[in-house]
């Protein structure tokens, strides 16, 4: 078969381009891993946004690179600072910051609030950040535990509760998790839903310690209808997430010490209503469940240490 010279001339460009690219190629990939040692390097020695900046060089040398975006992700989560965090009234406390540095701008005290502001707002950009980057990984590959979980930690750490609760409920509600995932996230939502009660209940107002015959004596004296229509949401909610969890594994101590909890806020509740039936119904399930739960952590501590055993060197 015979060609023409053009055909022959576009072949060989064609290839000529292919080569080229393929060759670009090598050299990027090549040069994101120098980069990304570059990162580590810079990680070592705690030079973070050093690191963050090599690992954004790596990825955009290869965007293909699982390593640079868990890299980039890691570097971005380390220079957030818990406990660095912009106030609830954070308006507010910004429209009180202004009103004195439009009276004075030299105000000190004005001038550190405002500093300190801005770190809190910047501190917790760096968490959304670093929120974003995991995000992306998990979006290359959904079973990153790593990833999800530090999301997790993140969302709770700068206290968004309602993003929190959506995160942990998409994969509770996923029909392509385990079982057992499933069951470890409706068991977190129930922990939440037991702490919205709890910190009510608990409270010097709501708990009242009185002391009859020489013993002491607790009762729970109803708040304003609104919050105990809140907090009894909070339960109802709670055991259903709690028993969820447990229909997806029966064998979660988690979902099991929250069942518990939670029939013991749901008698509070009661007694709160002087329901004094429904009180001893509550409390009569709670015992039952915290049985199983005490089992479990039984069993899992036997587990633990055989483990430990099993690991330990031989006496001589």
């Amino acid at each position: 078969m015979r060609f023409s010279g053009s055909r022959i001339g576009a072949t060989a460009i064609l290839a000529l381009f292919v080569a080229a690219g393929a060759g670009c190629t090598l050299i990027g990939k090549v040069r994101s891993k120098n980069e990304l040692n570059e990162t580590a390097r810079a990680y070592r020695e705690g030079h973070f946004e050093e690191a963050e900046q090599h690992a954004r060089r790596a990825l955009s040398l290869d965007p293909t690179n699982k390593t640079a975006r868990i890299f980039l992700a890691r570097v971005i989560h380390q220079q957030y600072k818990p406990g660095i965090d912009v106030p609830p009234n954070v308006d507010e406390v910004q429209t009180k910051i202004n009103a004195a540095l439009d009276k004075n701008p030299n105000d000190k005290d004005a001038l550190a609030q405002k500093a300190a502001l801005d770190a809190a707002v910047k501190n917790v950009q760096k968490a959304r950040d670093a929120i974003a980057a995991y995000k992306q990984i998990l979006e290359q590959d959904p079973t990153n535990e790593e990833a999800y979980k530090a999301i997790s930690v993140l969302l709770a750490a700068i206290k968004d509760e309602a993003q929190l609760r959506e995160w942990i409920s998409a994969r509770a509600n996923d029909p392509n998790r385990k079982s057992e995932q499933r069951a470890e996230a409706y068991a977190i939502l129930a922990g939440k839903d037991w702490d919205c009660s709890f910190k009510v209940t608990e409270l010097p107002e709501v708990k009242v310690t009185s002391s009859e015959g020489g013993s002491p004596k607790v009762t729970y004296k109803k708040p304003e209808q609104k919050e105990f229509d809140r907090i009894q949401a909070c339960v109802v909610r709670g055991l259903e997430e709690a028993e969820t969890a447990i229909k997806y594994d029966p064998n979660n101590e988690s979902a099991w010490s929250y069942k518990t909890n939670l029939l013991l806020e749901a008698a509070k509740l009661a007694d709160m209503d002087g329901k004094a039936d429904l009180k001893a119904q509550y409390t009569r399930q709670a015992d039952e469940a915290n049985k199983r739960a005490t089992a479990l952590a039984d069993e899992r501590r036997k587990k633990e240490e055989a483990a430990e055993q099993a690991a330990s060197p031989a006496a001589p």
